[in-house]
């Protein structure tokens, strides 16, 4: 059922409600909420172009769901405002170029060295909620939060929470892109917030050029199918041989073209304890990574978005970085005693690895 509006004739009171529900959004943690509508059409182009053109790779329920990914009522009938929320990760620890630079280490992306966000966000989101339905005595509310086809940089543009950049992430002049994003769909309609009008990238072309497998097809066109952090979570089998090289030693993930984007330098680090880095995943050597147990890879993932690649692939994406790696005799006999792994994915990968430091030698 859609609700008659709020507090139409009477604007300070809308508007009151707003500042409410936003100090509410700051005591649960989020750093911004904004308020949008549902006409998504220019990014429900985009969408369905980027996935004629195969952009999607095997993420095959990327299309999976008709228009409900672009139109909000759609997915849940009767919404007709979307609030969207922002919330900082950015942890305090090892310096992620600093990772990169050496050969020997596991580089992680940085959303992940802590607690799997999802629930996290999604539990203040329903809080949130609670408020708002409890303080209006109306309304429907669902909370997402990577958890069902939405297009949340696009609402978060519309909410005015920032503008998508030549990377395709979400940008924010006073606070970078090192965020979160998390959305409360409700038939109650509210306010909307003003969209960013303005794309702040210019010529700017830094996150386009750093990409390692040039991933980028053209400004705002990802090829998920190059992407490392596609490679390293999403793609399930074997890692084309052409792009291996260019991985390094990212094992989960890739940050390079937020590292490298001028407006992350009004980033700010996470206060959130629950994103700070476990088990010194921010500052660890692929060594120490590979020699895992299946037991001690499950009891050290235990809360982290990084056990859903399973550890087949945490020892298919290592033994890729262990070739990247500079030569050693710790690396290759690392990579020789995974030569009977139980897993034909996984000891392609060290043949191809151990190849690798045959050829330096």
């Amino acid at each position: 059922m859609t609700h008659p509006p709020i507090s139409t004739d009477r604007n300070h009171e809308a508007l009151d409600l707003l500042t409410q529900i936003r100090q509410w959004g700051e005591e649960l943690g989020f750093q911004a909420l904004g308020f949008t509508g549902i006409d998504l059409q220019p990014h429900e182009a985009h969408l369905e172009k980027w996935l004629a053109e195969g952009h999607q790779g095997e993420m095959s329920w990327m299309g999976e769901h008709g228009k409900k990914r672009s139109r909000p009522s759609a997915l849940v009938p009767g919404t007709c405002t979307v609030i969207s929320a922002r919330m900082d990760y950015l942890p305090h620890g090892a310096d992620p170029e600093g990772i990169l630079a050496q050969s020997d280490k596991a580089y992680i992306s940085r959303y992940a060295l802590g607690r799997d966000y999802h629930k996290l966000m999604r539990s203040r989101l329903a809080k949130l909620a609670k408020r708002i339905e409890s303080r209006l005595g109306q309304g429907h509310y669902r909370a997402f939060v990577d958890s069902a086809p939405v297009l949340e940089r696009a609402l978060a543009e519309n909410a005015g929470l920032g503008w998508i950049g030549k990377n395709t992430m979400l940008l924010h002049d006073k606070a970078g892109s090192w965020f979160f994003l998390g959305e409360i769909y409700t038939d109650v309609p509210l306010p909307a917030d003003a969209p960013q009008q303005t794309q702040h990238c210019g010529s700017c072309r830094a996150c386009l050029d750093i990409c390692p497998t040039n991933a980028f097809v053209e400004p705002w066109v990802l090829d998920a199918r190059r992407c490392i952090s596609y490679l390293t979570i999403e793609h399930p089998g074997s890692i084309p041989e052409a792009l291996r090289a260019a991985m390094g030693n990212r094992i989960y993930g890739c940050d390079d073209c937020q590292l490298v984007c001028p407006w992350n330098k009004f980033a700010h680090q996470t206060s959130e304890q629950d994103f700070a880095p476990r088990h010194q995943l921010d500052d660890i050597t692929l060594i120490d990574c590979f020699s895992w147990s299946e037991e001690i890879f499950l009891t050290r993932t235990e809360g982290s978005a990084i056990r859903r690649i399973g550890f087949e692939r945490w020892r298919r994406n290592i033994a890729i970085a262990l070739g990247n790696a500079k030569t050693s005799d710790t690396i290759v006999s690392a990579l020789q005693n995974a030569l009977e792994d139980p897993s034909e994915l996984v000891r392609e990968h060290v043949q191809w690895a151990l190849a690798q430091h045959t050829q330096s030698a």
